[in-house]
């Protein structure tokens, strides 16, 4: 039997378990739970020897910073990857935990879905030999456009956590789904959007516009490159909302065509 990619997650409480410990098995994970305490996280990693640990940021005994320095004192080979969760973020507070050794920071509260597929993602990207996802049905190989879109955005760089990430994701479908729309951003897309969430079209377009700000100021210049050459090279900086949606709808379309 292959062996599957095992996940520790610092929490044993029977609600985490219902809402998303089931979602992660399902995904193709082999989950094991911790209590929310660091020094015991610390034994269950020595016991179960995962290879990777969600992990909270602020534990009692010893947060999550601390227990990756404690794990690198006892184990300075190999380590699990660490995926770090907070309520609370700040640029500070980010660029203190990934420099701890986190491989990933989310914010909570997260789609477990989402965090799955990163965390096959962050596995891949660290040489991991990754087992056979679930297998689907006939005619369903390809993952959903959901996915493809939310792997996307992530490779570009766009956070999680913020609003518009949510919002650009549906906009981008939406693009996918019906082309001309694209056309009539500000008189039917952003409007669409904003019905889903129970929001504002122009709290929609300012939330977007920062999602694209952040991810220009904080993505990889390479991947940007690859997906928006045109606007990296010349003086005009980042694409405008439209801009960014069309060619990322524009180029899923065509990679679903020759699929």
């Amino acid at each position: 039997m292959e062996k599957r990619i095992k996940l520790l997650i610092a929490n044993d409480s029977k609600e985490f378990h219902s809402e998303y410990g089931r979602i992660f098995e399902n995904s193709g994970l082999d989950v094991s739970y911790a209590p929310k305490d660091g020094m015991k996280l610390l034994e269950k990693i020595e016991a179960v020897g995962p290879n990777v640990v969600l992990s909270n940021l602020f534990m009692p005994r010893l947060d999550g910073i601390g227990v990756m320095k404690a794990l690198r004192a006892k184990r300075p080979g190999s380590q699990p990857l660490f995926v770090i969760v907070s309520s609370f973020t700040s640029p500070t507070l980010e660029r203190e935990v990934m420099m701890s050794g986190a491989a990933y920071f989310a914010v909570a509260p997260f789609d477990a879905a989402d965090l799955a597929e990163r965390i096959f993602q962050l596995c891949s990207m660290n040489g991991m030999k990754l087992p056979a996802k679930p297998q689907q049905p006939a005619g369903e190989q390809e993952p959903s456009l959901e996915i493809q879109v939310t792997e996307i955005l992530h490779q570009i760089g766009v956070p999680a956590h913020i609003k518009g990430y949510h919002y650009l994701r549906d906009s981008i479908i939406m693009a996918i789904e019906t082309p001309d729309i694209i056309n009539s951003v500000t008189k039917q897309l952003y409007p669409g959007v904003a019905k889903r969430y129970d929001t504002t079209a122009s709290r929609v377009e300012r939330a977007i516009r920062h999602a694209i700000e952040v991810a220009w100021d904080r993505g990889d210049v390479d991947v940007l490159n690859s997906y928006f050459g045109y606007t990296i090279h010349n003086t005009r900086g980042k694409p405008t909302n439209s801009e960014f949606i069309a060619m990322i709808s524009d180029r899923l379309r065509l990679h679903m065509k020759t699929a």
